[in-house]
């Protein structure tokens, strides 16, 4: 199973990113799919999921009406909108899968890739 992120850069605040996570040998439709990120000095958080319970979105409050995800079944991908970015995102944003259910707690994941770097400019 891999799962590659790709997308960010630097961009200044206010600005827009789109990031994707592409993933293969990964039962796509019986995984909730996460975004993770860790900023300098902090621990992991997780941003935002899709459950494949119900197919509902949850986002972090931190990022709750900037973010938003999104998936492509046909090709086994998820994005992650970032909009209105602020200094306070800088991170390394990586995705990560648990079965079905959207959990908090990383540690739990079945998988997770290698992230991309988003830093944001004030």
């Amino acid at each position: 199973v891999q799962l590659q992120a790709s997308g960010g850069g630097l961009v200044q605040t206010g600005g827009a990113l789109r990031l994707s996570c592409a993933t293969s040998g990964l039962s796509f439709d019986d995984y909730a799919m996460s975004w993770i990120r860790q900023a300098p000095g902090k621990e992991r958080e997780v941003v935002a999921c899709i459950s494949r319970s119900d197919n509902s979105r949850y986002y972090a409050d931190s990022v709750k009406g900037r973010f938003a995800m999104s998936d492509d079944n046909a090709k086994n991908t998820v994005y992650l909108q970032v909009n209105s970015l602020k200094p306070e995102d800088t991170a390394v944003y990586s995705c990560g899968a648990h079965p079905v259910f959207c959990t908090l707690h990383i540690s739990e994941f079945h998988y997770w890739g290698q992230g991309t770097v988003v830093t944001v400019s004030s």
